[in-house]
């Protein structure tokens, strides 16, 4: 098949019967659309960020920096994206929300595949989530795969290791020698700083929304986000910097 064979309309190249029939309410209520198209759209941006994810990771496993930079880069802005879509969510009021909240069920966002995923591929590897994904399903296998491979702080790590510098601190000490590792470490931190903005958001859309009530699925809501706010992919490059 060519890239662009005759014929090829915007529609098909895009799919978008098949994209813009995705969403479909199971209530009569107005925002159930908005709730539907968030979340798809979140979807959408954490399959692109591990893409970019996936080639920073082989990348970096090559020495090739400065390519990796670009990839990283990419998902920083991706991250800015998503944080700011909480802002449309919360257009949505406590009212609005609680009259079409029972049509999820048991669904919840606690149960995404690829946001686990993603983390894992950071380096935030905690293995009770494939608890909340169906065995044998797709995201089950995916999670288990990204769970058992090198991520992203693991060949960042091993980097550091090939080309000689004692640790990290000893990197930030003399950036200059070890400019390439300096500047990944930068990117890794400039993702970690993006994902607890993403994190900040979420407690605060879901405390405007629902307060301090359950999450759907059994979840903790508000107070299970509130615990994930101290979390970090990369550790280290956060605690270095006391010792500078």
């Amino acid at each position: 098949m060519t890239a662009h064979p005759a014929g090829m309309t915007y529609a098909d190249y895009l799919q978008l019967p098949a994209l813009l029939g995705a969403q479909q309410p199971l209530s009569d209520l107005h925002d159930e659309m908005l709730f539907i198209v968030i979340h798809q759209t979140k979807e959408l941006w954490l399959k692109q960020m591990l893409h970019e994810v996936g080639l920073a990771i082989a990348l970096v496993e090559a020495d090739d920096f400065a390519a990796a930079y670009k990839a990283l880069a990419r998902v920083s802005r991706i991250q800015s994206v998503m944080t700011l879509s909480w802002d449309v969510l919360a257009t949505m009021t406590p009212v609005d929300y609680s009259r079409f909240r029972h049509v999820l069920g048991t669904s919840s966002g606690f149960q995404s595949a690829q946001f686990r995923e993603f983390e894992y591929r950071l380096g935030i590897k905690d293995p009770r989530f494939l608890e909340y994904q169906e065995g044998g399903s797709e995201g089950a296998v995916r999670l288990k795969a990204a769970l058992d491979a090198d991520s992203l702080w693991d060949v960042a790590d091993q980097a550091r290791q090939r080309h000689g510098a004692d640790s990290w601190l000893a990197v930030y000490q003399d950036p200059e020698r070890w400019f390439g590792l300096y500047q990944l470490a930068e990117k890794l931190v400039d993702l970690d700083d993006a994902l607890a903005g993403w994190r900040h958001k979420h407690l605060l859309t879901v405390e405007r929304i629902i307060g301090n009530k359950m999450g759907t699925g059994g979840s903790a809501g508000a107070s299970y986000l509130a615990s994930t706010l101290e979390k970090r992919a990369f550790p280290e490059l956060w605690s270095l910097r006391t010792g500078l």
